[in-house]
C-alpha cells in the first residue's frame, strides 16, 4: 500500500508544473518562460492565500484550480507520511 501511495504521489505531482506555470504567469503578469525557473516569492504566496486581482476571472479560476490541486497533493502526502 505504501508503494501505491508513493506512485500516486509521483503521478499526481506531474501536472504541478502546468498549474504553477499558469498561476505564476497570471500573478506576475508575464508570458516569459523564465518565470517558471525563478524561486518562490511572497507575491505568489499572497496570490494563493488571498485575492490580489479580484476583477480578473482568469486569475480566480487558476488560483482555485491550483488551490484544489495543492489540497489533494497535501492529502496524499499526509496519508503517505502517516501510513504504517
Amino acid at each position: 500500500m505504501k508503494t501505491a501511495l508513493l506512485i500516486l504521489l509521483v503521478v499526481w505531482g506531474i501536472p504541478s508544473t502546468f498549474f504553477r506555470s499558469r498561476f505564476r504567469k497570471i500573478v506576475y503578469q508575464t508570458d516569459d518562460w523564465k518565470i517558471n525557473i525563478k524561486p518562490l516569492f511572497i507575491k505568489e504566496i499572497r496570490g494563493i492565500l488571498s485575492n490580489i486581482y479580484p476583477e480578473n476571472k482568469e486569475y480566480i479560476r487558476a488560483r482555485n484550480n491550483y488551490r484544489a490541486y495543492l489540497v489533494v497533493y497535501l492529502i496524499i502526502f499526509v496519508i503517505y507520511y502517516f501510513y504504517k
